[in-house]
């Protein structure tokens, strides 16, 4: 919250502001799951919201980073797989994380793209 009202504002790099907004819902979220007991992936959360923030800036500059796209969802492949094999959350928590990261992005894409 302080990086967005001190550090960015929408005036200075709009892309910017837009994706730590988009960060502090998803941190919002996250914590109204978990004072509802609901587990949630925090790793994939941050990288889905990161790959989604990645996807938009390529669409707004009208650049190709179809590599760097592939490889982030590789990484997120990766993520998923290790929070998997380590036990640490179920298939459902995962999804829950990725659509907690991509869905606040998806939201304020129409504000700045």
């Amino acid at each position: 919250m302080l990086i967005l009202i001190r550090v960015l504002t929408p005036e200075e790099i709009i892309e910017l502001y837009f994706f730590f907004l988009g960060i502090l819902i998803s941190t919002l979220t996250c914590f109204i799951l978990a004072v509802f007991k609901i587990k949630a992936s925090i790793h994939m959360i941050a990288a889905s919201g990161f790959f989604m923030f990645a996807v938009a800036l390529s669409i707004h500059y009208q650049i190709n980073i179809n590599g760097t796209i592939a490889l982030m969802m590789v990484i997120l492949g990766a993520i998923a797989t290790s929070r998997l094999h380590l036990k640490a959350h179920t298939p459902q928590e995962l999804i829950l994380g990725m659509f907690t990261g991509l869905v606040p992005q998806l939201m304020l894409l129409s504000y700045w793209l």
